[in-house]
Parts: C-alpha cells; sequence; structure tokens
C-alpha cells in the first residue's frame, strides 16, 4: 500500500472530526478516565472499514473498538489507529489534535499519517517513500515537501506534552544542554522532531501504541528514532505484557539524531 492510500483515508476521518469541532459536544469518560467525544467515535467508525477494504490481511487495533473490548487478533502486520489523539485539546478548542494511522510489521512502524485537521497540516512517512508534510486546504492534500531531521546542535530544543507535563521529564532532559523548551499536544511532538524543528521529545509518562506509533513511522521516514530509555528501539504490537496491558508502551524518547539514542544506549549499559 502507498502512504496516498493512507493519507487519504485519514483526510476523511478528520473530516468527521471537523464537522463536530465547531458544534456542541458531549463528553464521557472512559474506563481508564480519558475523555471520549462522538468526534473520536465517529471519525473510528469511518476510518476501520477503509483500512480493511485496503488491506484485508493486516488486523486493525484502533483505540475506541480496544476500549470498548474487541480484542484484536495476533499478528505480524497492524494498523494502530487512534482516531483522535489530543481529545483533552479537541475539547479545550485549541487545535493539537491528530488522527493517526500507522502500519507495522514484526513490530516496527513502517508507514504512519499524522493528520492535524484543526491546523490544516499532515505529516507522513515510510520506510519506501520517505517522509513529507503537505497542508490541507477543503480536505484536499496540498503540494508534499520533503522533511527531514536534522543532527543534534549543541544545544537541543525540546519538545514535551502540553496536558502531560512532569517534574520526572523535566529531571531526565537534565543530562542535555537545552535550549529551548516547547510545549504541544498530541502527536505533533514527533512530527516537529521529525521536521527539523526539535531535537528530543522525552515522554515518561503512559502511552498506548497508538498513541504513538503514526508519529514514530514518520521521525523514522525522516531519519530519526524512537527508543526506550535504555537506548533500545520502541516496539508495537506488544501482548500479554507481564507488567501492563496490551499495547501500553514504556517510557521513551525520540531523538531527531540517532547519534543522541546511542549515547543514550551507552549510558545506559
Amino acid at each position: 500500500m502507498t502512504l496516498s492510500e493512507l493519507t487519504a483515508i485519514a483526510l476523511t476521518g478528520g473530516d468527521e472530526i471537523l464537522k463536530i469541532y465547531g458544534t456542541s459536544f458531549d463528553t464521557a469518560t472512559k474506563a481508564d478516565s480519558s475523555p471520549v467525544t462522538q468526534a473520536d467515535i465517529r471519525c473510528e467508525a469511518v476510518m476501520k472499514p477503509l483500512l480493511a477494504g485496503l488491506a484485508p490481511q493486516v488486523v486493525i487495533v484502533a483505540e475506541e473498538a480496544v476500549s470498548g473490548g474487541e480484542i484484536p487478533a495476533d499478528a505480524r502486520q497492524l494498523f494502530l489507529v487512534d482516531p483522535l489523539d489530543g481529545t483533552k485539546e479537541f475539547i479545550s478548542r485549541n487545535g493539537d489534535f491528530t488522527v493517526n494511522i500507522a502500519l507495522v510489521e514484526d513490530g516496527v512502524p513502517v508507514a504512519g499519517v499524522v493528520y492535524a485537521p484543526a491546523i490544516g497540516t499532515l505529516w507522513a512517512g515510510s520506510t519506501e517513500e520517505g517522509a513529507f508534510r503537505a497542508e490541507v486546504k477543503d480536505g484536499v492534500l496540498g503540494e508534499r515537501r520533503a522533511i527531514v531531521a536534522r543532527s543534534a546542535p549543541d544545544s537541543l530544543v525540546a519538545v514535551g506534552s502540553r496536558s502531560h507535563g512532569s517534574a520526572e521529564t523535566e529531571a531526565w532532559l537534565k543530562r542535555y544542554e537545552v535550549e529551548r523548551f516547547v510545549s504541544r499536544g498530541s502527536s505533533l511532538k514527533f512530527c516537529l522532531v521529525a521536521e527539523g524543528e526539535a531535537d528530543v521529545y522525552p515522554r515518561l509518562g503512559r502511552t498506548m501504541e497508538w498513541d504513538t506509533a503514526a508519529g514514530d513511522a514518520v521521525l523514522r521516514a525522516a531519519g530519526g528514532i524512537v527508543t526506550t530509555l535504555d537506548g533500545q528501539p520502541l516496539r508495537y504490537g506488544k501482548r500479554r505484557q507481564a507488567s501492563d496491558v496490551d499495547f501500553a508502551n514504556p517510557h521513551f524518547v525520540a531523538f531527531a539524531d540517532p547519534r543522541l539514542a546511542m549515547k543514550l544506549a551507552q549510558d545506559a549499559g
């Protein structure tokens, strides 16, 4: 499958979100205490059959379906889908929310699309096609502009969560010389690293695989890497974990420059 095919599905999902974004909508709370809106549900409901039609052999792991008790089968190929990453940002109407679709093969995110419908920007990347950014107007994708993660400068730009900041993250960053810290919501943080606007994104808090896989795929396609705190590449499709639930991530760090990740692995060793 191509990035164009995944991009078209993300744009369709984003259209559903925008239909609700400018209206009055209700918010519910899921069992894990996270919020959910009709936009999350409708976007996922639109995209799932499109993904199934595109690649029937690929198992779909979608956030709202899993939250509702739909347990996907084990598979070496997965679509990891977060229909509305950054629901808190959606509710506060600040624009920092995204539609995330990733294709994972043997634990590795090989293709991903991150679409920010309120901002009108989409990022995508794959191992075969590289990474790009494009603006979206009236649901139509504009010209693709190739993006590349940058080499680490002497002083780094760090990016972190707008809604989930922590003192632990601040303490972890003290190992580097950080010139500036930028707060953004959802998977947009991965995209800033992928397009050369930031150097490091540490997340020392709870995330699930559908939160990170698409942004991870874009960053890897742009030349960066996402690792656990011991410097090992973040893996996907994690089932029957002794210490956590299916598809839960450990703490991780996204790097623009893989050399920083190598240093992290050496320090851990």
